[in-house]
């Protein structure tokens, strides 16, 4: 027996932001990003204690999440925030945590 699983897009949409937000590497390199104003071609291991490669990885799943895009210009590639997904991550976590919150925080 096969069944559709009982989620929205939405809240698919939001657990896969939620997730690629569930390191504070990646919250980091995030806010990192965003203070560059644009987009960052160095090197951002050198912005955390941390080696190349978990940096790579930490760059993958905020990519694969559509957080940060990026341009391969051998030797190096640069790194932006995703500007559409960003504001779409936003908007779902600000209605989800907006939702009926209030009355039901004092309900339980």
């Amino acid at each position: 027996m096969t069944t559709d699983p009982p989620y929205s897009i939405t809240e698919e949409k939001i657990a896969v932001y939620a997730k690629a937000l569930g390191h504070p590497a990646r919250v980091f390199i995030l806010k990192f990003l965003d203070e560059e104003c644009g987009c960052f071609a160095g090197n951002i291991s050198e912005k955390l204690p941390i080696a190349n490669s978990t940096v790579s990885q930490h760059l993958k799943v905020l990519k694969e999440a559509g957080l940060i895009q990026g341009t391969i210009t051998l030797p190096s590639i640069k790194y932006c925030i995703n500007q559409h997904n960003w504001e779409e991550a936003k908007a779902l976590f600000l209605d989800f945590f907006t939702q009926k919150g209030e009355r039901r925080l004092f309900d339980c």
